[in-house]
């Protein structure tokens, strides 16, 4: 690696000592500068002040948690947040993709797979921040991936970055069934384990999101034994 190169910044804000130092080395091993905090009340003012590439963000932090973190800066910032909990909780889940997080895994963590995630997304913000990324234009649905902007009939949609994630695979596949494992795969760069409900919760807050009726669904259609489609009328 050019001495000269830049990069890429990650903020873990980690309290547990061993497993942050862990994740720290071997992230930086892998060429990524990385820097550690153990408060999320200081992680805040970091987030907002460095605007790192990616924040690996625990729950369970002193200060305030994880949850209250991502509140405070996901407006004002556009970077990847992959959320870290000890607690195997879907309530968990759907509360993190709430607060605006990219991705989430259970501790204890493999190395390996936060690096897959990490780098996975990284790549669709560095797509995203590419100018000649065509807009997708499916009936009255608009998606900008240059802007991650949705818009349904002319008007704003809000929706998570994880969500968008769903969505804009779904629309660059539309009229193909994707099946989980698919969507699971290009999401989060490692093979889908079969139990994993995450792509199932963010189809449904999309289809509410976009007024779509979870029981007869026009947009985002159920195939049965398969997966999930964009429908090209909707």
């Amino acid at each position: 690696m050019n001495a000269s190169a830049v990069r890429t910044k990650i903020l873990l804000v980690e309290d547990e000592p061993d497993l942050g130092g862990m994740v720290s080395d071997y992230l930086q091993e892998h060429g990524f500068d990385v820097t550690l905090e153990t408060r999320g009340d200081r992680a805040v003012n970091l987030i907002l002040s460095e605007s790192p590439d990616a924040v690996i963000l625990d729950i369970n932090l002193p200060g305030c948690d994880g949850f209250e973190v991502c509140r405070r800066v996901r407006d004002q910032y556009s970077g990847t947040i992959v959320m870290l909990t000890a607690r195997a909780s879907e309530v968990d889940e759907v509360l993190g993709f709430e607060c605006g997080a990219d991705d989430y895994l259970a501790k204890p963590v493999r190395p390996k797979a936060l690096l897959a995630r990490l780098r996975v997304h990284l790549k669709k913000h560095s797509v995203a921040d590419d100018a000649t990324v065509s807009t997708i234009r499916i009936g009255s649905l608009l998606i900008d991936p240059s802007r991650r902007l949705v818009q349904l009939d002319d008007r704003d949609v809000e929706i998570s970055s994880a969500e968008f994630d769903v969505l804009q695979l779904l629309a660059t596949n539309a009229g193909k069934p994707l099946s989980r494992a698919d969507i699971y795969q290009a999401i989060h760069g490692v093979r889908f384990d079969g139990l994993d409900r995450s792509i199932d919760l963010r189809i449904s807050r999309l289809r509410k999101k976009l007024g779509d009726d979870p029981l007869h669904p026009k947009l985002i259609k159920s195939i049965r034994g398969t997966g999930y489609l964009l429908s090209l009328e909707p």
